[in-house]
């Protein structure tokens, strides 16, 4: 598997980054030719009380050490959050030089558990968004929600996935943002790196968010569904880090209590798991390390 190239973390951040922010952000006229959108290197120096040289030998990689001031300074210039600002600090953190091995986790048996026990759409990804957990009502919601398969490769490549949400693109968007937060500068993983390339390959709009260095942190976020079965629901996804295995994740899809899109979600429940699929061979919780636990 061909690795990453020795990659200028730092520079390409910087760089995406001073692509979103205008001149009129900070009064600074905009007449003359721009050859690239946002700020000028120089700019940024300037606003930042850097030099100019010095912030080039940033971009370029020729300096990666900065200060803890000089990146709060640059971070203010960017318009960066907090999660943001403390992405930027960790691509300047020394990486260790033996290459990182991420064997594919097992889930553990106690997360098992709880998915198949919970009334609500759940899954558990490894930190590649491959999942290898799910139980029956999160793949009833969306079918690509099952062993074996990527969310990120679902929401930028699967047509049926992206007309399930509402605001597919947003939707997407805010995944590709999640997941490079997890990643932070380790992305050189393998999997990592067949993934983001395969989707880089296939997929203009991938290539379009990728290119923008979005992050945000693992929280909770409103997600929009059109469901073929009980019409529309919008949801909230909570996602939460699991004790054990590097990147697991478990994400979990629910509404708020008394409203119509609870009663749809727990429509979709009943035509899941009711009576009639109560069986002896019915599907239980699926993992990528065993058979069906039954449900």
């Amino acid at each position: 598997m061909e690795r990453m190239p020795e990659e200028n973390l730092l520079g390409d951040y910087l760089r995406a980054r001073r692509e979103l922010v205008t001149p009129e952000d900070f009064g600074l006229p905009a007449h003359g030719i721009r050859r690239v959108p946002g700020l000028r290197r120089e700019e940024v120096a300037m606003l930042a009380g850097i030099s100019s040289d010095y912030y080039l030998r940033l971009e370029q990689g020729r300096d990666r050490n900065p200060s803890a001031q000089v990146l709060d300074a640059l971070a203010r210039v960017l318009r960066l959050d907090d999660t943001a600002t403390g992405y930027l600090h960790q691509l300047t953190a020394p990486r260790p030089r033996t290459h990182r091995r991420f064997p594919r986790p097992a889930v553990p048996p106690a997360t098992t558990q709880l998915i198949e026990a919970m009334g609500l759409p759940a899954f558990v990804t490894d930190r590649s968004l491959d999942v290898i957990a799910a139980n029956p009502l999160a793949t009833a919601l969306a079918p690509s929600i099952r062993v074996g398969e990527n969310r990120l490769r679902s929401f930028f490549l699967d047509p049926a996935e992206q007309a399930l949400h509402t605001d597919w693109a947003d939707t997407a968007s805010r995944c590709v943002a999640a997941f490079r937060r997890r990643l932070g500068s380790d992305v050189d993983d393998p999997r990592v790196v067949q993934l983001v390339g395969e989707l880089s390959l296939a997929s203009e709009e991938f290539r379009q968010v990728w290119a923008r260095h979005d992050v945000r942190p693992l929280g909770t976020g409103p997600i929009g569904m059109n469901h073929p079965q009980v019409g529309e629901l919008n949801l909230t996804m909570s996602k939460l880090d699991v004790d054990g295995p590097d990147g697991i994740m478990l994400a979990v899809y629910h509404a708020e209590p008394g409203t119509g899109d609870a009663e749809r979600l727990a429509l979709l429940a009943s035509l899941t798991t009711g009576p009639a699929r109560r069986t002896a061979d019915a599907p239980g919780v699926r993992t990528a390390d065993g058979p069906p636990r039954a449900g």
